[in-house]
């Protein structure tokens, strides 16, 4: 039986065995670590030696050394610039996400006038009817002649071409050849805007790639001849045949291929229908490029150059481009909450638009401007008319829609000056004071800023009405202390303006911006007695079948009249703009027999002229100025905008209906007299139809006037005998 020890026993101690296991497993594992670290090392010593005895076989030396360097370097930094320059490019790649990307948010829509009658067509369509093989061939190789000759052998960026490009720039000092491919064109038209910055061109070129791995060239090519923009407000070649020629594409011959292929440098430039000889002197150019092309001889085109394409001449049809262009904008946004409509993209639109008042507007601007701009240093012009309900009647958005299609009645920003003080003296009736109340007219300064009257002098104490019938700048700051400017930006924003308005110490006397259509639908609210008029253009929408799918009477007729401002303060305020056509700054604005309210602004330096008016019948905004924002020559509201708004307005109350002012009693005025009888009589309503011929009879008649003109110039010639006056026989003639 074994004993058991004694619990005073000794035990042998294991703690230095312990440690001394411990100290030999780290140092086997550290002789581990070394070694695998040093047979390793040694391995990829041996390794790299042997890949450096490889590579001196290929050792370059001298020049060949230099070079390879230089271009392993270039490789590396192209690598790096290739993949930070994708990163820039992403956000253009959003829009190919899209399944139907070649025809996103475009419409082919024919625009008809409120009485029906087709007035011009805006957007694009991809006419699959004229296959690319069935395109005449003298059109396509002016097309590749001119814009890519390497079309059919780069891959989306024409390297070759682009150097050659910065090479003929620089000869040149300036651009006179670009460098973009069809596709990197084509890229741009899909998904692009026109900026001109280094990120869209970046954009454009991966665009091209993508473009190139996706479509064939054929696909692309027909989708560049059916998306090109050809001027006239046309996109297309085929559009662009009939617009130009009145023919179909297939049937056009070398010269007109040639005028087409010239339009898609500078379509609005190049525009036969805008300036004839630039236009042939550029399909000239086209011939040149494709005899250097060597796609055709110079025996093939010598024809053409002799005998030049022919264009329709389309000058007297003075169609309405800017209205047509923010129709087609409004037509985009009720797409937008209209599914029917957003489902068809082919839709025909009736307007609001009065052709009569338009050609009206177009020549009181013209009119103006041309007796008076140069004069005056003024170049530019826009003009809004409007229904108090918001139906835009006319729209002239600059003088010449040909030389630039900015709209300056819709997009262009400027400072109203005085005509914005309405909304600064309804916003004091609103708050408790009234057109008698009686404020003081004299200095008043916040912080370094003092505003100055027109006159340099003040008045002392004088009521709201004679105030803004004069226009004084004092008072209106003088209130915007009283009630705080928030206010005042809140009754601007209820009464029509979008734009944002910025809360400056100047707001009160017109220092922040605005556009046009919104002062003529702000004034709106005066004249139809307090309700805000929201600027539309659009009545009814009937897709390519011919049904209905929006009419604006039905669709819009839950939607009851907003009031704004209350019916008192509308019937002060109307009495005050009265006052200011009878007896204030814009007596040039009288209308004979019609109660006619507005109000004028001018800003710094002259810059803005403007003059918003408005009758029972209409709402009418009128602005002139530079669009570089130069001084005119001491232009002001009261001269040439009120007398364009004169003009305009005269002729728009002829033979209609007028309508009263609201709150304002037409006998109590005393230069105002009843319309006679005979004016009563034969009055209808505000849009009758205008008794005027169609504008295919008016080119008619212009024809046949010429034709009999050049008939008898040659008979007079022929008839003419020596040391007889010809000229004599062509006046008897005539």
């Amino acid at each position: 039986m074994t004993e058991k020890p004694e619990a005073n026993a000794p035990t042998v101690d294991n703690a230095p065995v312990k440690k001394h296991r411990i100290r030999r497993f780290f140092l086997s594992l550290d002789a581990f670590v070394d070694t695998a670290l040093w047979k390793s090392g040694s391995a990829i010593r041996r390794f790299f030696e042997g890949y450096d005895a490889f590579l001196r076989r290929f050792r370059a030396k001298g020049i060949w050394r230099s070079l390879s360097e230089l271009s392993s370097d270039g490789l590396t930094l192209g690598l790096i610039g290739f993949f930070v320059v994708l990163a820039f490019a992403q956000p253009a790649f959003e829009a190919t996400r899209y399944a139907d990307w070649k025809t996103t948010d475009e419409f082919a829509v024919t625009f008809q006038d409120r009485f029906g009658k087709e007035i011009g067509r805006r957007g694009i369509v991809l006419n699959d009817s004229v296959p690319l093989e069935e395109i005449p061939d003298s059109l396509i190789k002016a097309t590749l002649a001119t814009e890519d000759r390497r079309f059919f052998f780069h891959f989306g960026i024409d390297a070759v071409g682009t150097f050659r490009a910065m090479v003929e720039n620089a000869r040149a000092g300036g651009v006179v050849q670009g460098g973009s491919s069809l596709t990197q064109q084509l890229a741009k038209n899909l998904f692009l805007t026109n900026e001109r910055s280094l990120s869209r061109k970046i954009k454009e070129a991966y665009l091209a790639l993508w473009l190139e791995a996706n479509l064939s060239k054929q696909e692309i090519l027909k989708l560049y001849l059916d998306r090109a923009y050809m001027g006239g407000g046309v996109f297309g070649v085929t559009a662009a045949a009939e617009f130009y020629f009145n023919k179909n594409v297939r049937e056009l011959t070398l010269a007109e291929s040639a005028m087409l292929a010239g339009l898609y440098k500078a379509p609005t430039k190049f525009a036969p229908h805008i300036n004839l000889p630039a236009a042939r002197a550029r399909a000239n150019e086209v011939l040149t490029n494709m005899v250097q092309a060597e796609l055709l001889t110079e025996g093939q085109v010598i024809g053409a150059r002799r005998n030049p394409a022919i264009a329709v001449d389309r000058s007297q049809d003075q169609l309405p481009e800017y209205f047509l262009d923010w129709a087609l904008e409004e037509v985009k946004k009720l797409a937008r909450r209209n599914p029917a409509l957003a489902r068809d993209r082919i839709v025909t639109v009736r307007t609001t638009l009065d052709p009569a008042l338009q050609r009206q507007a177009d020549l009181a601007v013209e009119t103006i401007l041309r007796e008076n701009g140069k004069l005056r240093d003024a170049s530019e012009a826009a003009l809004v008319s409007m229904i108090p309900d918001g139906a835009v009647v006319a729209m002239v958005g600059g003088r010449s829609y040909g030389q630039s299609q900015f709209n300056r009645a819709v997009n262009a920003l400027r400072q109203p000056g005085s005509s914005f003080k309405p909304f600064v003296y309804m916003t004091a009736f609103l708050n408790g004071y009234t057109s008698k109340s009686i404020v003081p007219d004299r200095p008043v300064s916040i912080g370094n800023w003092s505003p100055k009257n027109y006159t340099r002098s003040f008045r002392g104490p004088v009521t709201l009405k004679t105030a803004l019938t004069k226009s004084i700048n004092t008072i209106p700051v003088r209130l915007s202390l009283d009630f705080g400017r928030e206010k005042i930006i809140e009754t601007a924003y209820a009464m029509g303006l979008t734009h944002e308005l910025e809360n400056s110490i100047s707001l009160p006397i017109g220092s922040s911006e605005v556009t046009a259509i919104d002062m003529a639908s702000s004034y709106a609210t005066f004249a139809n007695g307090g309700y805000a008029a929201p600027a539309y253009a659009i009545l009814e929408v009937r897709n390519s079948d011919g049904d209905l799918l929006y009419r604006r009477e039905r669709d819009e007729a839950a939607a009851e009249p907003k009031r704004v401002l209350p019916e008192e303060q509308v019937h002060m305020m109307n009495d005050i703009l009265v006052n200011v056509v009878e007896a204030g700054t814009a007596r040039r604005a009288r209308i004979d027999g019609v109660v006619a309210a507005g109000k004028t602004g001018t800003t710094n330096a002259y810059r803005d002229a403007w003059f918003v008016g408005y009758t029972g019948n209409f709402s009418t905004a009128v602005w002139v100025g530079n669009d570089d924002f130069t001084s005119t020559r001491r232009v002001t509201g009261g001269s040439l905008p009120a007398m364009t708004w004169q003009l305009y307005m005269n002729y728009a109350h002829n033979g209609i209906e007028l309508a009263s002012m609201p709150g304002v009693d037409a006998e109590s005025l005393p230069r105002l007299s009843k319309p006679s009888t005979k004016k009563v009589a034969e009055a209808t309503t505000v849009f009758s139809q205008p008794r005027v011929l169609k504008r295919r009879t008016q080119g008619l008649l212009l024809r046949i006037g010429r034709n009999l003109q050049s008939l008898i110039e040659k008979d007079s010639a022929s008839n003419a005998t020596p040391g007889e006056n010809a000229s004599t026989d062509f006046a008897a003639a005539q």
